[in-house]
């Protein structure tokens, strides 16, 4: 029985994750902030400006990668930097190939 619990928070986590990166917008994002590093963190105002959307649809997009914890924000001054948390990215990528995986059991309800 833990298994099957196991397997289900598993998938609600793959589900968060699959979710976030369902808005070509949030994806643009993560690739940007993928190649920044720490110190070269970007605010809201040069991401709005790089992806030619509005700043607070930059700030929606961007709560919602921090929910999952794959964004981290930094005060600066009067801004906040935003970057890649790495370990949370790595994470996301085992659970999307976990997801991707012919050896998942199928007959979860």
């Amino acid at each position: 029985m833990q298994i099957i619990e196991s397997n289900r928070e598993q998938i609600e986590e793959q589900a968060l994750i699959f979710s976030a990166f369902a808005d070509h917008t949030r994806l643009k994002l993560v690739k940007i902030l993928c190649r920044q590093r720490h110190p070269d963190a970007l605010c809201v105002n040069a991401l709005a400006r790089l992806l030619g959307v509005t700043q607070p649809a930059i700030s929606q997009h961007l709560r919602v990668l921090k929910a999952i914890g794959l964004v981290k924000a930094e005060r600066r001054g009067y801004h906040i930097h935003y970057f890649i948390n790495r370990a949370a990215l790595e994470h996301c990528r085992e659970l999307a190939s976990m997801a991707m995986s012919t050896m998942v059991p199928v007959n979860e309800e």
